[in-house]
């Protein structure tokens, strides 16, 4: 029993340390940024956007039928987005933007540790019948993508995908 506590602290010390330490968790609870300034880390998929400087506001619903609407979104290089993200379900739903690489890391780490705790400008968590949004800076061309990392949500297809191009 010892040993296996000592793994589980392990575990929760090692994903705590991954996330940055956030306070955030995956649950029934609704999810709220902080007061602390925004982190403005700059990622391979953009930076976070400063609300000013927003050109364009895109709506997303997420559904309980494990989708995005729409699922495909294209975007000019340079753009600050403001993501208005409705969820149209009963169940906990989030986006998160990124690599598939990044994604599909993250996507395991959220089966192994459901309750992970993180908070990060490239994502929000909405509630059933909740609303939550992302300010982000598309400063890098290409083809990213967007998913819901709850655990099974992501297994089950709730993905999307947004195409930065021009300069």
């Amino acid at each position: 029993m010892k040993i296996r506590n000592s793994f589980l602290a392990a575990a929760l010390v090692t994903v705590s340390l991954l996330s940055g330490g956030a306070a955030i968790a995956h649950g029934e609870a609704t999810h709220a940024r902080n007061a602390a300034p925004v982190n403005k880390e700059q990622q391979d998929w953009g930076i976070a956007g400063d609300a000013d400087a927003v050109t364009r506001t895109l709506r997303v619903t997420m559904t309980d039928q494990m989708r995005f609407d729409p699922d495909r979104i294209q975007v000019r290089l340079g753009e600050t987005i403001r993501f208005v993200h409705r969820n149209a379900g009963k169940m906990m739903h989030e986006m998160v933007i990124g690599t598939k690489s990044a994604l599909d890391e993250h996507a395991d780490l959220m089966v192994r540790f459901p309750e992970m705790e993180h908070d990060e400008p490239w994502m929000t968590h909405v509630a059933p019948g909740g609303s939550g949004d992302i300010i982000w800076t598309f400063n890098r061309p290409g083809e990213f993508d967007f998913a819901c990392l709850i655990p099974g949500h992501y297994q089950a297809g709730m993905v999307g995908r947004i195409i930065v191009s021009g300069g």
